[in-house]
């Protein structure tokens, strides 16, 4: 595994972000998924190490709440869309001008939020999405907050067991995750539409958590679609995934 450099900063309302980077040239942003981390879901499966050798600079924040940034429980500190607001203070931060943007699941909602708020990458890839997943939270969601207060009590014993031990494994704050939750905020069918940036979509051939790729695709101005092997979590990991996003990149 490529070993990054860990930085911190303090966000727009005073939470402080890890930053973890390797690499040199042109930077690329890696968002990661839900109880994931910047190493976990970008370093440790090579994503990352095959973007340093395309001549790539990777920069993966570990989101609010999870990995080695903050996890504040209190309500105020999870207002609508903090994690795109998150990412653009990370931007102003290393005061980019010229980058690429790259999500897995809540990273790749998380980045569609953050292009709807102004940023402007030159190119961008959203990893395990589809067109409800980022409109709207639906049932997913609804699964993962019963979850994280239930446990095995959950309506869903096995999904709320699983999702307890995660937690643990990451040390993640339950409060924290539902504050991920309560954050989140829906996006119009209008608004995909009116994104300029040339996106790729890339998906697991068994993934349909946050919906239909294709549907996506077909949203946005300047999608393209690539299915690679795997579930949900299986294609996150998988090397197709990383070879996608590096393709597009370089293309």
């Amino acid at each position: 595994m490529t070993e990054p450099t860990t930085t911190r900063f303090q966000s727009f309302d005073g939470v402080e972000i890890a930053v973890h980077t390797a690499g040199a040239g042109r930077p690329v942003v890696l968002l990661h998924g839900f109880f994931s981390s910047g190493k976990q879901n970008w370093f440790l499966p090579g994503h990352a190490e095959r973007l340093v050798a395309a001549g790539f600079q990777v920069i993966a924040p570990d989101l609010r709440g999870h990995g080695e940034s903050g996890a504040p429980a209190e309500a105020e500190a999870w207002p609508q869309d903090v994690l795109a607001r998150d990412q653009a203070a990370l931007i102003a931060h290393l005061g980019l001008s010229d980058f690429d943007l790259v999500g897995y699941s809540l990273g790749a909602r998380t980045s569609v939020r953050a292009v709807i708020g102004g940023l402007r990458p030159r190119r961008m890839a959203l990893g395990g999405m589809g067109a409800s997943g980022v409109m709207q939270a639906g049932a997913r969601a609804a699964m993962f907050e019963d979850s994280i207060r239930n446990g095995a009590n959950a309506r869903d014993p096995r999904a709320g067991k699983f999702i307890q031990a995660l937690m643990a494994e990451m040390g993640l704050n339950p409060q924290a995750m539902l504050g991920v939750l309560a954050a989140f905020q829906e996006t119009t069918e209008a608004q995909i539409r009116a994104i300029a940036t040339p996106t790729l979509v890339v998906c697991g051939d068994a993934d349909r958590d946050n919906g239909s790729p294709h549907e996506l695709v077909e949203l946005l101005p300047h999608g393209e679609l690539v299915i690679v092997p795997g579930d949900h979590r299986a294609a996150a990991a998988t090397p197709e995934l990383g070879d996608a996003v590096v393709r597009f990149l370089t293309a």
